[in-house]
């Protein structure tokens, strides 16, 4: 209950909320099921706070098993006190608990420890407690060659020993320390080498506050490190450290504090700095990792959910220059019509003419609607004979658009591609995987794996785990907010089914291909493995599209099929009209009273709005409502062609901390500065734009030999884009 009422204050929600939330979870409830079909319980969670809530209650389930650890290792030494038992029970971090733990852990061979094995401790203690006396006197009584104490010095030896290690072991103070370096630290970056030249030159002499310092910044520093550019040390004022610890021990100024004196100097400079620094470096990289994590859950989220284009024969093209450029053609479901291999960026002017020829046929022959074109090597040199091809044809109104390919050959190498085109080779799996990122971003991309997606920075240098989980998660709610049809979908987009693993979604995928397509949700059942539990948390997210029962083609659940069926019923409405006009049932419901209907009914008011809205829309996809890409079909521009103060509209294609990177049909995408996004102020790029959103910008500066380009939204007219 401890648990429960922390994250209720936490989040700033209701004991019943979490309550009924963690006891779905542990009921084995997936996130997209409960944000869906358990709003009553949960009072309309979504799926964002439903995951923060499960890396929290996670993350204080571990806290909790550890403190009961470590109490009842101090217990086993019967060293554990109330005051003890009260300090762990206080402690709200992981940090806390080991520092509480740390006098008491079980340490390898120390000489703290060889000089309490030579009964050393009383001495330690008495010169701790700095009576007026005088140690070297004291010492003689420990004097014992059989325990390896010769002489007097050699007992004060082992005493300050002890000293140093028992003022390191601190945990009060080590808390302290570790606030103030957060508070009043600098971050110190040196070069490695100062006459080499490296990516990271405008860290080559850089402090910082440790406070202030931005997120991505301990990213770049962590890598330049790592790769051995940069030499980095976090640092308190000067005497400030030394100055607190000496005042935590020192409480008379005779020859024992003296002593102590000496020994909060050593545990600080040896034990005590290191171990803050690298506590608070940890930290650091923590909270900046979760921030990147972020971010780039938010652009993979944006990213899946970009409209389809369905409905046309797309051309899918993989450019190169030695191999030539892959093309694939494949028809308004994704099937593959043709594959070929064209020199369109060859050196030869006849084998240039006869690709373009051979291309254009391609286009003509198959009657292409659509050319998706990857962005890799020779990319614009592609584009540039596309739009020329598509000059000399402009009756076909034949729009491109270049896509990130980023991740494609990793598809292509798959098991997964092989198994789905295993007479294809791996470049032109490639070209069929850029098509269909067109035609269907969301089923397309889930076949990669999401790290791979290329909608984030320094990916590689996150905890793998951590990242997996929090992007499969949004791969997870993505699929599932949109739905899938069951007939249609690959295995691999039925496993981010909610309640769906890849066992179940290859046993959908072979029952289907037996027994034909599916005619309903029922005969979900007779898929193999696929019992009571997984059809409850799947059946609401799978479509049937032209079985029986119209409601299985919507995001009604089959729980409430008899719900809806009354809601019809009591609105004039038969089941035979879902899918006809009901543009008036939210209407009827309305005067009709939404608390009033859900009692006679025996629903929530959440879940009749979602079943009134989906009888309005069956099968319904929520980004046919989004603004479509941005398809071109003009001239090419290079980066040579950029002047200041050009306006374009481009396509926002990444989001970091400071800024986003807008594609504007240049090859090289453009940054807008944080500080440039928009006329008002924002805390984060995430503020004001999302990945695959229109924007009109304007160019500031251009770097043709560094191949950058600074773009600015701020007074730039954001109106009539669509």
């Amino acid at each position: 209950m401890d648990i429960l009422a922390a994250l209720a204050q936490e989040f700033k929600l209701g004991q019943e909320q979490i309550s009924n939330a963690v006891a779905l979870m542990d009921d084995g409830c997936t996130i997209p099921f409960i944000a869906r079909y358990r709003k009553e319980k949960t009072g309309s969670l979504d799926d964002q706070t439903l995951h923060a809530i499960a890396d929290r209650l996670h993350y204080l389930r571990n806290l909790e098993s550890r403190k009961e650890e470590v109490r009842s290792a101090i217990a086993a030494q019967d060293k554990l006190t109330d005051a003890i038992s009260e300090a762990i029970d206080a402690a709200k971090t992981l940090v806390e608990v080991e520092d509480i733990y740390r006098p008491y852990k079980q340490k390898r061979k120390t000489k703290a420890s060889v000089a309490k094995a030579r009964g050393l401790e009383p001495l330690a203690q008495w010169i701790m407690a700095q009576p007026q006396g005088d140690p070297a006197r004291e010492a003689q009584q420990y004097v014992d060659a059989e325990k390896e104490v010769p002489d007097a010095e050699a007992a004060l030896a082992g005493a300050f020993d002890i000293l140093v290690e028992t003022i390191s072991d601190d945990g009060e103070l080590r808390k302290r320390l570790r606030n103030l370096m957060k508070l009043r630290g600098s971050i110190i970056v040196k070069a490695a080498d100062p006459d080499t030249d490296s990516v990271y030159r405008n860290y080559y002499d850089h402090t910082e506050a440790v406070e202030k310092i931005a997120k991505h910044r301990v990213l770049a520093i962590n890598r330049g490190e790592k790769e051995e550019f940069l030499k980095v040390s976090l640092l308190l004022p000067d005497g400030m450290g030394e100055s607190i610890t000496a005042k935590a021990y020192v409480i008379h100024n005779n020859r024992c504090g003296e002593l102590v004196h000496q020994a909060c100097l050593e545990a600080f400079k040896k034990h005590l700095l290191p171990a803050v620094q690298r506590e608070v470096r940890n930290d650091l990289t923590a909270a900046a990792c979760e921030q990147a994590i972020t971010v780039f859950a938010s652009n993979l989220r944006q990213l899946l959910l970009q409209p389809p284009m369905r409905g046309a024969v797309t051309l899918g093209l993989d450019p190169g220059f030695r191999t030539g450029c892959k093309v694939a053609i494949v028809d308004e479901t994704g099937k593959v019509l043709a594959t070929d291999v064209v020199y369109i960026t060859a050196a030869s002017d006849e084998k240039v003419a006869a690709s373009k020829r051979k291309l254009k046929k391609l286009i003509l022959d198959h009657n292409v609607a659509m050319i998706a074109i990857g962005n890799g090597t020779a990319s614009r040199e592609s584009e540039a004979c596309v739009a020329e091809i598509l000059r000399s044809i402009p009756e076909k109104k034949i729009a491109y658009m270049v896509v990130s390919e980023a991740g494609a050959s990793v598809y292509s190498a798959s098991k997964l591609a092989a198994e789905e085109f295993p007479d294809y080779d791996v470049s032109l799996r490639s070209a069929v995987s850029i098509a269909r990122r067109l035609q269907d971003p969301l089923a397309e991309l889930v076949k990669i794996e999401p790290k791979a997606i290329g909608v984030g920075e320094y990916q590689h240098d996150m905890p793998p785990a951590r990242l997996s989980e929090s992007l499969d998660g949004v791969v997870e709610d993505c699929v599932n907010a949109v739905g899938v049809d069951v007939n249609t979908a690959s295995y691999s987009l039925l496993s981010y089914v909610s309640g769906i693993h890849s066992g179940i979604a290859k046993n959908i995928v072979a029952y289907r291909e037996e027994n034909g397509a599916f005619i309903n949700r029922r005969a979900l059942l007779k898929v193999p493995k696929l019992g009571a539990k997984a059809y409850e948390l799947c059946a609401g997210f799978l479509r049937v599209r032209e079985g029986k029962n119209p409601l299985d083609n919507t995001g009604v659940h089959p729980e409430s099929y008899k719900a809806a069926e009354a809601l019809l019923k009591a609105c004039g409405y038969s089941l035979t009209e879902v899918g006809g006009d009901l543009s008036m049932l939210a209407e009827i419901v309305a005067s009709k009273g939404y608390d009033t209907l859900s009692a006679e009914l025996g629903i929530g008011v959440p879940t009749l709005r979602d079943i009134v809205a989906e009888l309005q829309k069956p099968g319904r996809d929520l980004r046919d409502e989004l603004p479509p890409p941005l398809m071109r079909s003009g001239d090419v521009m290079t980066i040579e062609n950029l002047k200041p103060d050009m306006e374009f509209v481009g396509t926002v294609r990444n989001i970091i901390d400071f800024g986003a990177f807008v594609d504007i049909g240049v090859h090289e995408d453009g940054l807008v500065h944080i500080s440039r996004l928009s006329d008002r102020f924002i805390k984060h790029p995430l503020d004001a734009v999302k990945v695959g959103q229109i924007v009109r910008v304007r160019v500031l500066d251009v770097d043709v030999k560094r191949k950058r380009i600074s773009l600015t939204m701020k007074g730039v007219s954001q109106e009539n884009l669509y």
